[in-house]
């Protein structure tokens, strides 16, 4: 059975536009009633997508078993079933990603019959030690339940200088050096870039008022740099328009329209082609203000404000040192070290 995933975008506040069709067009209520109660809890639209998907994939491999059986008889021989599939494809997900698909499957059940997913013949339970991140506090003993794959440890690599400045030259408007500027001296994600409204600009008081995952609001100062450019783009470039998002389209039929996701992923695409930087992506702009905030000694409290982590676990991702760092550091504790030894005076 084919399945199919369609947008609505003039469905009712209170209904996911994301809906999962089958061949005849009609719904999978199952998984539509879980996307509604989620657009219930005011979860953002790129939250909504990503649960579609990772849904419409399980949906798809469970219509072609044998013999499908109800949700309910969903259990931990059956997720097995389904993370084999899945590893046996060339080239697999990532771990990252097939982890994923299986807590929104456990989010599924436990919505629709408030228990977890029984364990059936095979049994996952291990327990584990949780400590703090910074290393205080007294560990505590709690049990993984269900199927994990095991993730690499996520390491953050910067941009260098020289790629930046590379980049960076590339652009020809002062808009996309204002899009660039906001993700490397702010640390902006693409998304909050794309949903910044004239009204959030506080040019001014030199800061600017962004609203991060689940709709969090922050305030961020604007460097100089980034302010002359925002008011070359303002006062020089912006199309007269009744949009009140900041960042528009220059030019084509699409002109003083806001910025889609896929127009910065077009632009991004076009100048990672020029420059010949293949690591240059929007996001990999805000792992390098990470990484030069945590160079230059800032807190990691005050990084955690300034990049809008929910955790600070997310924000100790950048004390991790890039190779560079550490041989840097080598060579001045070795100098230091042979200054201060008269025997090699």
């Amino acid at each position: 059975m084919k399945l199919f995933l369609v947008y609505r975008p003039t469905v009712p506040a209170s209904v996911s536009p994301y809906r999962l069709l089958d061949e005849h067009g009609q719904e999978i209520a199952w998984a539509n009633a879980f996307l509604d109660a989620q657009r219930i809890r005011q979860l953002s639209l790129c939250s909504l997508r990503a649960y579609a998907f990772d849904l419409l994939h399980f949906a798809r491999w469970w219509s072609q078993r044998p013999l499908p059986l109800p949700l309910a008889e969903i259990d931990d021989t059956c997720l097995l079933d389904y993370v084999r599939s899945q590893l046996d494809l060339q080239p697999p997900p990532a771990p990252a990603t097939v982890n994923r698909r299986l807590t929104v499957i456990h989010c599924v059940y436990r919505f629709h019959y408030g228990r977890e997913i029984s364990p059936g013949q095979t049994h996952f339970q291990r327990p584990y030690t949780q400590r703090s991140p910074l290393g205080y506090g007294r560990p505590r003993r709690s049990v993984v339940r269900g199927l994990r794959l095991r993730q690499p440890r996520r390491v953050v690599v910067p941009l260098s200088a020289e790629q930046v400045a590379q980049f960076w030259r590339s652009f020809g408007t002062f808009r996309d050096l204002a899009l660039v500027g906001l993700m490397l001296l702010d640390g902006l994600r693409s998304c909050e870039v794309l949903a910044l409204q004239l009204a959030d600009l506080q040019l001014a008081e030199a800061h600017l008022r962004v609203r991060g995952k689940g709709n969090k609001p922050r305030c961020l100062p604007l460097p100089q740099e980034i302010r002359d450019v925002l008011e070359k783009y303002l006062h020089l470039e912006r199309p007269l328009t009744n949009s009140s998002a900041l960042f528009v389209c220059l030019k084509g039929r699409h002109r003083g329209l806001p910025l889609t996701p896929a127009g910065l992923r077009a632009l991004f695409r076009h100048h990672r082609r020029t420059t010949r930087i293949p690591e240059a992506n929007p996001h990999r702009f805000r792992h390098t203000f990470g990484a030069d905030m945590v160079r230059n000694g800032i807190s990691l409290p005050a990084l955690q404000h300034l990049m809008g982590h929910a955790q600070i676990h997310t924000t100790m991702l950048y004390v991790q040192l890039a190779p560079q760092d550490v041989w840097s550091q080598y060579r001045r504790a070795i100098e230091k070290r042979t200054a201060l030894d008269p025997s090699l005076n």
